[in-house]
């Protein structure tokens, strides 16, 4: 059993810290935070991808269909972990509320410094989300293909409906 001693983490801090300052140029940009986060998402993806390979789930390709299913569910999943106010209690560990950025969505600012700020970039930008959230449902489709296409079914609906709900709006300000 190999045991780390804090002479031995003052080194990595010490290492982790030389090559990351100058990327930040003084600034709080916590690179280090990064790549934990990245660290996360790249064993779940690991863990998931050698699950399924062993499992014979891994298909040689994904059904048209079923791709632009997760497409539209991916894009409104993510806007709305993103943006929703409903969803804000997810985010507000991260963020400080900053008023409203267009309809039904929330602008927030991100708040605090390493992994909190390097979370909350996350969980407000549905462009970061949408990378986790297409790979949850793709990883659904391999190990729970029913239910999966049920939510991104749901979640297509409520895109569709947003493109509808704002052909409206638009069609009532040009009658005014």
């Amino acid at each position: 059993m190999t045991t780390t001693t804090s002479d031995d983490r003052s080194i990595v801090d010490e290492a982790r810290e030389r090559i990351a300052e100058p990327y930040r140029a003084g600034s709080d940009h916590p690179v280090g935070s990064y790549l934990g986060v990245m660290g996360v998402y790249g064993a779940v993806t690991t863990a998931l991808g050698v699950l399924a390979w062993r499992r014979g789930k891994v298909p040689d390709r994904i059904a048209a269909g079923d791709l632009a299913l997760i497409t539209a569910a991916t894009y409104r999943l993510s806007r709305t972990l993103a943006k929703d106010p409903v969803t804000s209690p997810i985010r507000a560990p991260f963020t400080r509320f900053a008023g409203t950025s267009g309809p039904a969505e929330l602008k927030e600012d991100v708040r605090g410094t390493g992994l909190q700020k390097s979370v909350g970039e996350l969980v407000t930008c549905p462009f970061c989300l949408a990378q986790w959230v297409a790979t949850g449902f793709a990883f659904g489709l391999l190990f729970a293909p029913r239910p999966t296409r049920f939510v991104a079914s749901v979640m297509t609906a409520v895109a569709g409906a947003d493109l509808l709900q704002f052909a409206h709006a638009s069609a009532q300000q040009a009658a005014e």
